[in-house]
Formats: structure tokens, sequence, C-alpha cells
């Protein structure tokens, strides 16, 4: 299929409404029902975005499971769950699946409480074995005969705890089959038809029966010397054509690899290894973006990707301002061309945090570990306990699998480590699996780390400058947004560290912001000058330290203060607020906070999410006009018992 999607009739896939009307037909119509899937995701996400090339690459996949196991009796769990848009659109979401990643349509990825195929919400990577693996423990003790597959792919095994989950679930012995979804492995079609025909044929029934009784005449006719010569005889060979002796070592039965695009041959394995009662890993060979060729030759630019022009490609897209993951990328280079002990790691995320040029123009200072934040993180501390400038690039949301080794092997050394927190806050349609909410509540708490937010893009530039001259460990959180279109300097000029800034001044009430919404706080200002309230803005900068004095001294003049910030409220930049007016002995009875509640975000777009949490202009604005109320003529000094 090429860039050309027909708007076809689905004549197969409109029949299909649940799982069991797949294993009623023919291998050549679920061929066809493929095509069909891979036409309504790409028309799908052309429309709404998402996580295209993954999706493609799996669709024969899901269509030969659904052909032979039979949720939701059988358990089907998803590791990095934006594999699993042909699954949706197989289990009652077909007609759904156009409202897919908007405020009140389906999510991007497997959610309980969307459906009741849906066995565990994923979003992250690397934990659909460990959840296998508690499935078939569960189903022994409750003495069921079910089968639990999980199907694991785009890089999860780059992730240590799935390689947990593998000893585990082996040494346990439990029924229990993997699929690896290898999308990055290539295959000559040579080997690719033999291996496939040898599986076939080894997970036959002849051939499986006929193993079992040669291996009892070895042991118990010819003894174990024999026996244990043939099995390093057979291992060998093995090891020798497949990469299966490691899968094989941890407990599993090896099946591999096969073709993943193959209908027929992965029905017959699929079948063939439902009858088995031991740990099975089968492992399939995937091209990313199957079927669209544009997702094929750039699987990067297709994983995750906004709407587009199914011709020719193109990303709809206005002219704007660059993003700050853009204006990070760029700052990085400029600063590394000038110090050569600035290295630059990321996890899996070369393209989504905006290190691909730093890459090109810096090969040997460049790492991605892979799904491995927590190596990751292990890594830039020892590269900064021998004199580098590593400054990590991962996701907010990401970031919070690596919380011990940030603090045992980072800050608790003080290690001068940059931790580049892209997507703080609101992400957007991914939803809540990947909203930046933690960030400012875990970092504020951990000794020798320093917290940053730019709240424009020149200020980035400023505080990615000014962190790599500080020994000891930063934090910059920014968001998933566009800058505000802010000349940024030829220069960045270096911040003193826990000094924030007035945005404007103001009588009746003081406003303070961090990061992202000192521009809304600001136009909020402006709102409310119109309401006749003066309105000042302090624009913190930092989270920790705090610019205590300059604080202090516009809260006691103000008299009533609101603190907005896009985080979680608990434990996050208001709390360090009050905990200052705590500590100074004042009561935080005219401090009022806005933020994230005490609560998982669902999913929509940024615009749409922030506006529900009052997050806008508009709503601070509202928030401050209900503070005032009730104001007196004469302004009420609640604040003058501050000691400064």
């Amino acid at each position: 299929m090429n860039g050309n999607i027909m708007n076809k009739n689905e004549l197969i896939l409109a029949g299909i409404e649940s799982p069991a009307d797949v294993q009623d037909l023919s291998l050549e119509a679920l061929k066809t029902l493929s095509d069909e899937i891979r036409e309504t995701i790409i028309r799908t996400v052309a429309q709404r975005g998402g996580h295209l090339a993954s999706s493609l690459g799996v669709v024969e996949l899901t269509v030969a499971l659904l052909k032979i196991f039979s949720p939701p009796k059988d358990r089907i769990v998803f590791d990095v769950g934006h594999q699993a848009y042909a699954y949706k659109i197989l289990t009652g979401r077909r007609d759904a699946f156009s409202t897919l990643r908007t405020k009140g349509g389906i999510s991007g990825f497997p959610k309980r409480e969307e459906s009741p195929y849906d066995f565990f919400d994923v979003g992250h990577a690397g934990n659909a074995i460990s959840v296998a693996a508690g499935l078939a423990q569960a189903r022994c003790f409750n003495g069921d005969d079910h089968k639990v597959i999980a199907v694991v792919g785009d890089g999860s095994l780059t992730c240590g705890v799935s390689y947990e989950g593998l000893n585990q679930a082996g040494a346990a012995e439990k029924d229990l089959i993997i699929i690896l979804n290898d999308n990055e492995m290539s295959i000559s079609p040579n080997v690719g038809a033999m291996a496939a025909y040898l599986n076939r044929i080894m997970t036959g029934q002849i051939v499986t029966r006929f193993r079992a009784e040669v291996k009892n005449i070895l042991k118990n006719v010819m003894g174990e010397p024999i026996y244990s010569l043939a099995k390093q005889f057979e291992d060998a060979l093995k090891g020798f054509i497949t990469p299966g002796k490691l899968f094989e070592d941890l407990g599993f039965k090896y099946v591999g690899p096969i073709d993943g695009h193959q209908v027929k041959h992965l029905v017959e394995t699929f079948k063939n290894i439902k009858r088995f009662r031991e740990p099975v890993l089968v492992h399939a060979i995937t091209c990313k973006g199957k079927g669209y060729c544009q997702a094929e030759q750039n699987p990067s630019r297709f994983h995750g990707v906004g709407p587009f022009d199914i011709e020719t490609g193109k990303v709809h897209s206005q002219p704007r301002p660059p993003s700050y993951t853009t204006v990070f990328g760029k700052a990085l280079v400029k600063l590394a061309s000038k110090d050569p002990k600035i290295v630059a790691i990321t996890a899996a995320m070369e393209y989504g945090t905006g290190l691909a040029e730093f890459a090109r123009l810096f090969p040997r200072r460049f790492f991605d570990v892979g799904i491995a934040e927590q190596h990751g993180i292990v890594f830039a501390a020892g590269l900064a306990s021998e004199g580098y400038h590593p400054v990590v690039a991962i996701y907010s949301t990401f970031i919070q699998r690596g919380y011990d080794h940030l603090i045992h092997d980072v800050c608790m050394q003080n290690f001068p480590v940059v931790f580049a927190m892209d997507r703080a806050g609101i992400v957007g349609e991914d939803g809540p699996t990947h909203h930046g909410a933690f960030d400012i509540a875990f970092a504020r708490s951990i000794p020798n780390l320093t917290v940053m937010a730019p709240a424009d893009e020149d200020q980035l530039s400023d505080m990615l400058a000014t962190a790599l001259t500080l020994n000891s460990p930063v934090s910059i959180r920014y968001a998933r947004a566009d800058g505000l279109g802010v000349p940024i300097k030829k220069e960045p000029e270096l911040i003193p560290v826990g000094k924030g800034r007035m945005m404007t001044e103001g009588e009746d009430l003081l406003i303070i912001a961090i990061g992202s919404m000192v521009d809304p706080a600001v136009q909020a200002a402006d709102l409310l000058a119109k309401k006749g309230i003066s309105a000042g803005v302090l624009d913190a900068r930092f989270i920790k330290p705090l610019d205590e004095d300059l604080i202090l001294e516009k809260s006691r003049a103000a008299g009533k203060v609101l603190v907005v910030e896009e985080g979680i409220l608990a434990g996050g930049f208001g709390s360090a607020i009050l905990e200052l007016f705590s500590d100074k002995g004042l009561g935080g009875g005219s401090a009022v906070r806005m933020g994230i509640s005490d609560a998982f975000v669902e999913h929509g777009t940024r615009a749409e999410l922030l506006a529900d949490l009052g997050l806008t202009p508009e709503g601070i604005s509202a928030q401050a006009v209900s503070m005032l109320k009730d104001r007196p003529e004469s302004k009420l000094r609640r604040f003058s018992s501050i000691r400064l």
C-alpha cells in the first residue's frame, strides 16, 4: 500500500463486532481484514493524530491472535500500549475509533474502564511480562483454564523490568505466552521463510510428541550423560541459527523468528502453541509502518504524529513559534559546540526530546540507552563523577521510573547532572499515563537538586546555560507546547540561582506563577485591570530554592496571594509557598493555590484540559475575582505579620 489510501468499502470489517467474528473467517478473509484495518488506522490517525507506525506493524499479528485466542476469557495484555489500535477496532470499538484521543473519546492506549477486553492500563513500557506473570499466577490460584498472552514490542526488551519479569515467569513454569513484536531486526527472505517453515514443523503435535519421547528414552534408557550431550548439541545448534538461547535459558520455549505479516504462518504457530502448558516466547519480525510507504521509510517521524495529509505524509501545521523541545535542542547544540565535556543522554526519545541534531553533530557524545531510564540516570552519574557534564533529556512522566536513582546515584552524591524534563504538565491526547504532573512534587523534596521552570523560550536557553555552570544536579521542566514567540538572545545569560522577577506590579493581589503559567498569569492581570483590580505577577523562575525575600516582600504588600502551577497541588509549588509562609509565622488563609487536583487527568487537547483545570487567563482571573469579592474599600493587609 502506498501513500494513496482509497476509501474502500470495508465489507469484512463492517461485520466484526467482537473477536468471535474474527474466528469464523478464512485465512484469505483475514488477509483482507488486515488491509481494511490498516486503512482505518491510517485514515483516523491522519485526522486525529496518534501512534501510526507501531500500530500498522502489528495488524496481522493482532488478527491472528484473535483468530486463535478468545478474549475476554483469554487475557491479552500489551506492552507499550500504542500497539493496540487494531485490537481496539476488533474488540467492539470499531465505530468509536474515529474519536481516538479526543476528549470524551476512546484512549490511544488500553484502558480497563473503556472495555472488558482491556485487562490493564498501559502507557509506559516494560510492564506487560510482569503483569502477565501475575495474571497467570492468579489463574492458578483460581483454578481457571484460560490463556495469558503478553504482546511485547517497540523496544520494551531494552527495559530492565522486562527481564525481571522474564526471570520470574520462566522460573515459575506457568502456562504463559509472550509475543515478541520485533520491529527492529531484519532477516533475509530465505532465512525468514526457512524459520517460518521450521517453526510450523517444530510446534506441530507429531514433532512435539516425538521430542518428548526421545527425551524420555535418552534420560531413562541411555542415561543422563547421553541426554545432556544431546541437549548441549541442540542448544548449540539453536543458538547458532536463532537468537532464542537466551529465552530458553530463562525457562521459555522459544519459537521463531517468524514473519509477523504472514497471517497463515502466525495462525498455524498460535494454534500449535495454544496446546502448550509451559512458558513460550514467540519471536515475530514485523515492519514498523507496514502498508504506508511514508511510515515504512521514516518510522521515527510517524511513531507519534499529528494530523497529516495521507497523500504526501506532510503533517498539517500553521506557522508558529518553535516548540520548547526544539529550543532546548538548539540551545544544547550551541553550548556543546563550545564545551566538549557536554554529553546528551536520552531513553529511546532522540526525536521526541529534540536531540536529533545533537546526535548528528556529536555522535560520540550522544547516548540513547533505550527504554532504560534507570540505567540512563546512573550512567549519567558515572560520567559526571569523571568531570563530564551530562544532560539527561527524558519526558517528565518517564523520569518517574528512575526516581530512586535520581536520589541515590545523583543527588545524594551531588553530581552535576542536568535533567531536561520535557512534557512537564499537561501533554494532551496521550492522557493520564503521559501527563507530567508529579515532577515538581517529587523533585523539590530531594536535597541538592535545583529545580527551574522557564516562562518562555529565551528563558529556557538561559536556564540551560545556567544549569551547566552549577556543580550540582539541576532539573529544568518545560511544557509540551510552542514557545511564546519571544526572541532568543544570540548568547544566553546566566540567571542568579534562586532569584525570581516581577512581571507586573499590583496593589490588590499578587499572582505567583511558575513556568508555563507565567504568561497566562500576565494575561489574567490584564483582564483584572479591566475590572479595576490591580494584580502583580511574580515569575518565580525557581521552584527550589525559592526567592524568599522577593516572595515575602511582595506578598506582604499585596495582602492576598494566588499561586498558579501546571503540576499536582499535593506537595507542589503552591505547597512550597505555603511552607514558606508557615515558616515565617504566617497562616495560609489569604493564599489560594491553582494547579492539578488529586486526580489523574484524562485525555484531550492541551487547551481543553488546561481550560477544565482553570489554568487559563480567564480561569486565573475568575479565581482572583472570587478571592477579592468581599474585600472592603480599604484594603485588608493580612500578611503584615510576615517576618522578613
